[in-house]
């Protein structure tokens, strides 16, 4: 209706029928450009953000999962720019119909143009917080973006390391069942106690019972992660070490609560201007003798006043102290992720060592059993620590890479900026 009646009187409002432009397809979700012009510093740091993945497995999962995003977060940035968009134009004359009844009972129409002179700043504050929403949104977009390559990625590592730990058990089988074998040939032929033989059987019980769930978690984290990827990965394999999992990139969490605060400063200012007298001017473009100016006072001139306008002036610094709350948080945070980092790195150096001297003592004990100076279970009891502690080395090496991951995830490193 607004739209019709502009065009009736000649009245050019651009961005008027902005909220119905479709985006194109191809267009980039992130645009560092905001609505009045200027370059939003936040928009930019995230553009510029390059991913720390290197080109292999870990880029191959990240390029799937993406092209299967749904993208919520980036309708809701659309709808916020949109938004912004529209809240530039707050400034120019508002349109609208006029309907009234005069004596002689006849319906009189017309439209109506109003201006606002003076309101305390309260459209400007309307324009700052649009666009501060805008960058909100932005932020959510890229810790959106971020969590779903982390979660593919988790998904990844889980079923490589099920399928690392099966491996190890797998291969470790064939001696076990022959271990059980040897066994049982001792007991029938009354050399050894049945005790010693459902030792054995057990110890082959539960490693049988290790693989099978190993796989069924392997099997598991593979079908989730197909649902959510747009191509198989089921013949992508290895882990990769990330350099620098942080880069010089600022947490998300912190560029997210910068930007409520600042959101929260403009909505202050809004409410600010309610306690303030605003000016307009009005008149009926369809009959030029009609005009007028228009005072509004505040409604809120009770007692409370003084209280209220303490409590909003009390916002911008909740604001303030909410920002440094997070960086607290995030850079606790990051300690402890970097603390397991460096203490995944010391078990992985000592696992090493650990499988050394484990097969040593193997390799030992199964020549002392041919020489009649070691019993089967001892062999069996030394056997299953050496496949301990290769799965533990898997174990270590996959936790290592998945704290790797969670550290770029928090510095939202895990995408290109350009591409989110």
């Amino acid at each position: 209706m607004a739209e019709d009646l502009a065009t009736r009187a000649g009245v050019n409002l651009p961005g008027l029928n902005a909220a119905a432009e479709a985006p194109a397809a191809d267009a980039p979700a992130l645009d560092g450009e905001l609505s009045n012009g200027e370059r939003s510093e936040l928009i930019d740091a995230l553009l510029n953000r390059r991913s720390v993945l290197p080109s292999g497995p870990y880029a191959q999962v990240a390029e799937s999962v993406l092209a299967a995003n749904a993208r919520a977060a980036e309708a809701e940035l659309r709808a916020a720019m949109l938004r912004s968009e529209a809240r530039e134009m707050n400034w120019l004359p508002s349109l609208g119909p006029s309907i009234s009844l005069n004596s002689l009972g006849e319906i009189v129409t017309g439209l109506i143009v109003e201006q606002t002179l003076f309101d305390g700043g309260a459209k400007r504050a309307e324009r700052e917080f649009a666009r501060a929403d805008v960058e909100v949104a932005a932020v959510a977009l890229a810790q959106d973006t971020n969590d779903r390559v982390y979660q593919a990625l988790d998904l990844y590592l889980t079923a490589q390391a099920a399928e690392a730990r099966a491996a190890v058990n797998d291969g470790g089988m064939a001696r076990m069942e022959r271990f059980e074998y040897v066994m049982s040939e001792r007991v029938n032929a009354g050399i050894n106690d049945r005790a010693d033989l459902q030792l054995v059987q057990q110890k082959l019980t539960q490693m049988r019972s290790d693989l099978l769930a190993d796989r069924e978690a392997a099997a598991a984290a593979r079908a989730e992660l197909a649902a959510m990827s747009a191509a198989s990965l089921d013949g992508v394999r290895g882990v990769e070490t990330l350099s620098d999992p942080a880069g010089t990139a600022q947490p998300l969490d912190v560029m997210k609560v910068d930007a409520e605060g600042t959101r929260g400063l403009a909505e202050a200012r809004a409410l600010q201007a309610g306690y303030m007298p605003s000016v307009s001017a009005s008149g009926d473009i369809t009959d030029s003798d009609t005009f007028g100016l228009n005072l509004g006072l505040p409604a809120g001139l009770g007692f409370g006043r003084g209280a209220d306008m303490a409590a909003i002036e009390a916002m911008g610094e909740a604001a303030q102290r909410a920002v440094a709350e997070q960086r607290e948080d995030s850079a606790r945070e990051v300690a402890a992720i970097e603390g397991q980092i460096s203490s995944l790195r010391r078990q992985q150096a000592n696992i090493d060592t650990i499988i050394s001297q484990a097969n040593d003592n193997y390799t030992l004990f199964e020549q002392q059993l041919r020489g009649g100076q070691r019993t089967v279970p001892e062999v069996v009891g030394v056997f299953r620590t050496k496949l301990d502690a290769e799965r533990e080395a898997v174990s270590i090496r996959y936790d290592l890479a998945r704290m790797e991951l969670k550290l770029a995830r928090i510095y939202g490193t895990l995408v290109d900026g350009e591409d989110i």
